[in-house]
């Protein structure tokens, strides 16, 4: 009976010490917006109020903010897109005029507290799908951009569904912990070392186009990675590997030109490259308003962080791919016609498979996407009409589509670890 009353004083100590603290991370919290006073933008040194209104759009645009906040046939910037995280579904919130459901009642102080803190205009901890450890990182000048065009939005009254994740994942307090845990502002610091292209190049990077949201390491939280970390993430809702940009085993950015990167980014192809998945998505509806000067300093900063030489792409004691001859049977039948006997491919039309860096990854999780899936690129301005790859979704069964990205990570030079119809089938249960 002692025991039972001990233990029961016990998690009643403990449960009221974890409120305490959770109670306390939300104040220390909510305190940094005050401690820490948003700078408002009104100080921009741009004169002219078009000038500035271009720059906004321009921001909105290459920034994503048009993508992820206009729901796919919906209004624009209404809010209301689904995004599928690792922790249930979260919809995008509107952010036209409307006074009621939008941004028609907020401030520009609010607008920058929002960017820098994460915070909305009523102090509510704002849920990290916004990416704003890279907001943070924006300018005065651009947050007043930014600000001032979103108000000539038309106004919208379409509310925010409300979002799907598991409880109580979403609540105040745990998102006012996990902040503790990984968030901290990073305005934007230039290197005195580098050129005026490099650091416009790096500040687009670690701002706008937030990069290190899909090309950094997350942990099993979450977590934020450092705006500038392009050392690669798996996105597990979409089940694609967001390659590493600095080891050269796993990108083209380092046998490629500039102005190829550049072309990539806001083309979606080069002769050397195909922008596909969730890359292909960011050059259609964010890269390909990038100016040209502004992609040429962006290829300028991620080619700058290539590394010299690395041997990370195939893990240790990991099994090689390896053909056989109803592989190479499969290749012959469904993907020579395209990609040529010798994966040599087609120049602008279809990527070459021959010691593509694509092919080669450590996790096949791209290939098997595609295979399924299918392979399509962006519809840009520079190539409206691109060239695209069927579905094998109920053409072939797991193995013979692990088959056949063995063969074809096992020819040509080409040398990556194995895939199991194990991995093939994943990937069809993860959507249905």
């Amino acid at each position: 009976m002692k025991q039972g009353l001990h233990t029961s004083k016990w998690l009643t100590r403990l449960a009221l010490a974890s409120l305490l603290s959770l109670s306390a991370w939300v104040v220390w919290d909510n305190w940094g917006r005050f401690i820490h006073p948003i700078e408002s933008g009104i100080t921009s040194t741009t004169s002219d109020a078009t000038d500035t209104l271009a720059r906004g759009k321009y921001l909105a645009h290459i920034g994503g903010c048009v993508a992820c906040h206009t729901a796919k046939g919906g209004d624009t910037l209404a809010g209301g897109r689904r995004i599928d995280t690792p922790f249930g579904a979260v919809f995008s919130s509107n952010l036209t005029a409307s006074k009621t459901n939008g941004l028609g009642d907020w401030r520009e102080t609010d607008f920058a507290t929002a960017l820098s803190w994460g915070r909305s205009r009523n102090g509510r901890l704002l849920l990290p799908v916004f990416p704003y450890n890279h907001t943070s990182v924006f300018t005065p000048d651009d947050v007043h951009a930014l600000f001032l065009w979103l108000q000539t939005v038309p106004a919208v009254e379409q509310a925010q569904p409300p979002h799907q994740l598991t409880w109580p994942l979403g609540t105040q307090p745990v998102i006012a912990v996990w902040r503790s845990l990984f968030f901290t502002p990073t305005p934007f610091k230039a290197n005195p070392n580098e050129s005026a292209e490099w650091n416009r190049g790096a500040y687009l990077v670690q701002s706008a186009g937030h990069c290190a949201a899909c090309h950094g390491q997350r942990n099993a939280l979450g977590s934020f990675p450092k705006v500038d970390d392009l050392s690669g993430g798996f996105l597990s809702p979409q089940m694609w590997m967001a390659p590493s940009l600095t080891e050269p085993t796993q990108t083209s950015l380092s046998t490629s030109t500039l102005s190829d990167t550049a072309h990539l980014l806001r083309v979606g192809q080069t002769q050397q490259a195909h922008a596909s998945g969730p890359m292909a998505e960011f050059v259609q509806y964010s890269g390909q308003h990038l100016t040209q000067p502004d992609a040429m300093a962006i290829a300028t900063y991620l080619k700058s962080n290539i590394k010299v030489s690395s041997d990370a792409n195939t893990p240790l004691n990991a099994p090689l791919a390896a053909s056989s001859p109803a592989a190479h049977t499969l290749y012959k039948t469904h993907c020579a016609s395209c990609h040529g006997d010798n994966g040599e491919g087609k120049v602008q039309i279809y990527p070459a498979l021959a010691g593509n860096p694509a092919v080669m990854l450590a996790r096949p999780d791209n290939l098997i996407q595609m295979a399924l899936y299918g392979g399509y690129g962006p519809s840009t301005t520079g190539q409206p009409r691109p060239y695209g790859m069927p579905p094998y979704l109920f053409t072939l069964n797991n193995q013979q589509i692990a088959d056949v990205l063995n063969h074809i990570r096992s020819q040509w030079g080409n040398q990556a670890p194995a895939v199991s119809p194990m991995q093939v089938d994943r990937a069809r249960a993860a959507r249905y």
